[in-house]
């Protein structure tokens, strides 16, 4: 088992449970409804989030040179302890640590990044957007620069539309990222054409079985890997979902994010864990392994707390659940938590050679739908394997998913007043 969260030692004598004391002056909100819930439910639950929160801001500064954030710090051990190396350069990252760092105070802000706020870093990722080809890049980087800054980046709503009304395969994390970014710049033209035509192409995928497929059409992925959908293929579908419904009041929206949310939800491990592949045609869970620590303490979070404010059931339970894990994993003894380094590791997953289990399980599924392996592959391949590694935008989702409560309730208010404003023109 992880060490218990007291026994953790933290930087600059910190002591955990004390987030709210720290920052009740200091930009953060202490009375954010989020962390409230979770206080009220499980005041241990509470206490173990408060130095992730922290821990977030100290490991973001190390992810990124003059705003330009890398891919991956990869942990590096040596005998006098370990290193940190950052390594490659990311978008997409840095558009959710934009997100991110937008839900704590400017002075916070920029002691982290060093050269301006999350508005700066907003604009200066769309502006390096334009020029890529990854439409997933364009769809974040699009979301960030309208929720952040409040700029409307023509450019990068225009080819998310010419990328969606073309006739090509689309991740279907890509298409709800678009429909996320077209859903926070509602009312205006161009995101709402891109909103009809992402949604259009998201429900595409949608069986009813209750899980979405890795990409759209599913048949573009082949024979092996079509039916296969990931944790990450879920969640960013539910929060597209979540906010199109709170802005068009579309209940089939809000029936499908919830089906889906119920689905990984009722496949929630014994101790938590989110589990990683699923069967897009039966909804069963194919492969459990990795279990990511972002989707423990930040996505499944982020998603399931905006999609009971849109109406949905409250899971509550189950992010308390999983946000257990970060600590108490029966996987491995290892620390997942590194506040000296201020990292997260990035996953537990099988000892194995490649990813041999999930290729394995992804064919034989292709085959037989409902074959699950036995038990018995957790003795030849066990799930002990850490991954030092953490990526930027795990931290920036952290603080994302529990300090951004007021988001669904903007975006209401703005599309009622849209709509009182159509209502007076006519």
């Amino acid at each position: 088992m992880a060490n218990d969260l007291h026994d953790s030692r933290w930087p600059n004598g910190r002591t955990p449970g004390q987030f709210a004391e720290r920052h009740a002056a200091g930009g953060f909100n202490p009375a954010d409804m989020r962390l409230k819930a979770l206080a009220a439910i499980s005041l241990s639950a509470s206490n173990q989030l408060d130095p992730l929160l922290q821990l977030a801001l100290d490991g973001l500064p190390a992810m990124h040179r003059n705003g330009i954030f890398g891919h991956t710090l990869r942990g590096l051990h040596s005998t006098s302890g370990w290193n940190t190396r950052l390594e490659g350069e990311s978008i997409r990252y840095a558009a959710m640590v934009a997100l991110g760092l937008s839900r704590v105070s400017d002075e916070v802000q920029r002691r982290v990044l060093g050269f301006g706020n999350a508005i700066d870093l907003a604009r200066m990722t769309a502006q390096r957007a334009e020029a890529s080809q990854d439409i997933g890049a364009l769809a974040v980087a699009a979301w960030a620069t309208v929720e952040v800054s409040g700029d409307r980046p023509s450019a990068l709503f225009l080819k998310l539309r010419d990328y969606l009304a073309a006739d090509v395969p689309i991740a279907t994390v890509a298409c709800s990222w678009a429909l996320t970014a077209a859903v926070a710049a509602w009312g205006w033209g161009p995101a709402i054409e891109v909103a009809h035509l992402a949604r259009r192409k998201l429900l595409s995928g949608w069986s009813g079985s209750g899980i979405f497929p890795h990409v759209l059409p599913s048949t573009s992925a082949g024979w092996v890997r079509g039916h296969i959908g990931s944790f990450a293929d879920q969640v960013y579908p539910i929060q597209a979902l979540a906010r199109f419904h709170v802005v068009t009041n579309n209940r089939e929206a809000l029936t499908i994010a919830e089906t889906c949310a119920e689905t990984i939800c009722a496949h929630q491990g014994p101790q938590g864990q989110w589990w990683w592949h699923y069967d897009a045609r039966t909804g069963q869970v194919t492969e459990g392994y990795p279990v990511y620590s972002v989707h423990q303490h930040a996505m499944a979070p982020m998603v399931l707390h905006e999609l009971h404010q849109a109406g949905g059931k409250d899971r509550l339970s189950a992010i308390v659940k999983g946000l257990h894990w970060i600590y108490v994993h029966p996987e491995t003894s290892a620390q997942l938590i590194d506040a000296e380094q201020g990292v997260i590791w990035r996953k537990v997953a099988r000892r194995e050679p490649g990813k041999a289990v999930r290729g394995a399980a992804a064919m034989t599924t292709a085959f037989f739908p409902g074959l699950r392996f036995p038990r018995l592959v957790n003795y030849i391949f066990p799930p002990i394997r850490v991954d030092y590694e953490c990526r930027p935008y795990e931290l920036g989702w952290l603080l994302y998913a529990w300090l951004s409560s007021d988001v669904v309730t903007e975006l209401a208010l703005q599309a009622g007043t849209e709509n009182n404003q159509k209502a007076r023109e006519g």
